[in-house]
């Protein structure tokens, strides 16, 4: 069901495909075949990447940058859930059917690697490639339900840089930007200010080992405060923005997220400004135009086969076992891997063996994972809703949206997609599939399909036309797509191929690095330990640069490393936090921390 409309046939025409060097598939039929069917490459540079969403891309890009022949393994569709998809069927008049995808894009300023490798897969008429198809939403809002007024605010940009990034400075930013937008009682701002300064100026040990296992529920005392509080400060950022739930999320976590937005919004170590989208469906902005450029650097892919088993002997990795489209059993080799799968897939692929070899895959069982799904509502006309994104913060299932035809320019919606009479395409991400809706009174996973989106549908409206004006209309509903990754939804046993991983307490600890003790093996995906501790599309292109540095490291090769960017670090903080961590060695509590 992935995007295979006339953008994509067009960008690989027009890249060529490149001749197959170095093949990494042996074999074909059911007999397994052996690595010399494989015809070696010289040096032995040949590398089976285990995935194609982002994290797999980016390997392979750095990989064929650097002279490897690379194979990648996708079970499904390139792009993961990064991917944008068609809706069947819906094409008519020579139109290209309506887009649709796992889950809105959100690509902030605070991202660094995953841009980079964004200006590097040309497009045309884009002197910085795909990058210069990001668009900056001008506002956002949290839509309020029963009648409560929407919080409804600016993003500005160029941001806000202070001449002096102080304690007291960034107090009174964070106050200004609280009572304008959120309008907490001024006790409530005074104090979630000073929690975002107890954790700003907490050294890495204190986060590591105290804030990574306090829940953010705690750290923000959201107990004992109203709720307006709770649901915006708390429940509100954890469930819309990690996917985890208030009484579990690491305050680690949350802050380490929060802080790169505040630093963000004013100013600091951005690659731009602090909401950013793509201004054309995901796959003909990004993907199908990334295929085209590593198909012309060699990269072979291997569409519809399934990775079964990482078989393991003479302490390396042996092969690997996969189901090709036609069902049929195979062993590939290489002469290194790249495990690129998200982690409840990858796990699954690791033998009792190469578990042995490191007992460092063996803690990856404790990584949870949860629902975060997209649906899609295509509207025959346009919204008056708000430029940018929406969170619904009163939903029983946390949705949040954007409008997305007023930021595609370079397509007209009704003239390009569909069947003519869809002008916009409502995209909304459902982060709750756990708690009673209000139409049903079922949880999401309890609805059948058509009932979670005449759920979800009716919580829009909930949220949207509390206040007199009815924004959202039946009459101007076309159609709607619920992700195809899930399935059984109304039956005892509803499974999703896209959870998200999330980030309870303790994760942290259990996060694997990108090499392994396998000198063969490199594990590459937003669940590896970088320095952005989120499930991203940033942490998974940060991951993929790790594992081929590893690679090129145990490779003994002379080419050039990946750049992996870091989060930034205030310089003027950085005095706070070397207090801090004298007084936490003492084991005293924070400057900022009165309890």
């Amino acid at each position: 069901m992935a995007g295979t409309g006339s953008s994509r046939r067009t960008f690989i025409a027009g890249a060529g495909a490149a001749a197959a060097a170095g093949a990494v598939l042996t074999g074909a039929g059911a007999a397994p075949a052996t690595a010399a069917e494989a015809g070696p490459t010289p040096g032995g540079r040949r590398v089976a990447v285990l995935g194609g969403g982002v994290a797999g891309l980016t390997a392979a890009h750095e990989l064929a940058e650097r002279g490897y022949a690379v194979t990648v393994y996708e079970r499904r569709a390139l792009g993961g859930k990064a991917r944008s998809m068609d809706v069947p069927g819906s094409a008519r008049g020579g139109r290209r059917p309506l887009p649709a995808e796992h889950g809105f894009r959100f690509i902030p300023g605070i991202y660094h690697n995953l841009p980079d490798t964004m200006r590097r897969i040309p497009f045309p008429g884009n002197a910085a490639g795909v990058w210069d198809n990001l668009v900056a939403p001008r506002e956002m809002m949290f839509a309020r339900a029963a009648g409560r007024e929407d919080l409804r605010g600016p993003i500005p940009w160029p941001g806000h840089s202070p001449a002096e990034l102080t304690p007291e400075e960034i107090r009174r930013a964070l106050t200004g930007i609280l009572q304008t937008l959120v309008r907490l009682p001024p006790h409530e701002t005074a104090y979630f200010v000073d929690r975002v300064l107890v954790f700003l100026t907490s050294c890495d040990e204190r986060r590591e080992d105290v804030w990574e296992r306090t829940p953010w529920w705690d750290f923000v005392r959201a107990e004992r405060m109203s709720n307006e509080y709770r649901r915006i400060l708390a429940v509100g950022i954890t469930r819309n923005i990690v996917a985890t739930k208030a009484e579990e999320a690491s305050t680690r976590t949350v802050g380490t997220l929060g802080e790169a937005f505040v630093f963000n919004l004013l100013g600091r170590g951005a690659d731009g400004p602090p909401d950013r989208i793509l201004n054309l469906p995901t796959n003909e902005a990004w993907i199908d135009p990334w295929e085209a450029h590593l198909r012309s650097l060699g990269v072979e892919f291997r569409i519809g086969w399934t990775v079964r088993e990482v078989r393991y002997a003479d302490g390396r990795v042996s092969g690997i076992a996969v189901e090709g489209p036609d069902g049929v059993g195979r062993t590939v080799t290489a002469d290194q891997y790249v495990s690129a799968l998200p982690v409840e897939h990858a796990r699954r692929t690791w033998s009792a063996a190469l578990r042995a070899a490191d007992p460092m895959l063996g803690r990856c069982d404790k990584l949870e994972t949860d629902w975060m799904t997209g649906i899609q509502f295509y509207l025959t006309e346009r919204a008056e809703l708000v430029h940018g994104h929406l969170n619904c913060i009163d939903s029983p299932w946390s949705l949040t949206a954007i409008q997305q035809a007023e930021h595609w320019p370079a397509r007209d919606f009704p003239a390009d997609y569909g069947d003519g009479t869809a002008v916009d395409c409502l995209s909304v991400d459902i982060s709750e599939w756990d708690k009673p809706g209000i139409l049903y009174g079922k949880t999401a996973k309890q609805c059948t399909r058509e009932e979670v989106a005449r759920e979800v549908w009716a919580q829009l409206k909930a949220s949207l036309n509390d206040t007199g004006k009815a924004l959202l209309t039946d009459s101007t509903l076309h159609s709607w797509f619920l992700d195809p990754g899930v399935d059984g939804l109304g039956t005892p046993h509803p499974t999703n191929q896209d959870e998200l991983l999330i980030h309870p307490v303790g994760t942290l600890h259990n996060r694997p690095s990108a090499g392994t003790r396998i000198p063969n093996f490199f594990l590459s995906g937003d669940y590896v330990a970088v320095d952005i501790d989120l499930a991203t599309m940033e942490g998974a292109n940060a991951s993929a640069r790790a594992a081929v540095n590893s690679l090129l490291d145990r490779d003994g090769s002379d080419a050039a490393r990946c750049a992996v960017h870091r989060m930034y670090r205030a310089p003027e903080l950085e005095a706070a936090k070397r207090h801090d961590r004298w007084r936490y060695r003492l084991g005293l509590r924070n400057l900022f921390d009165l309890g």
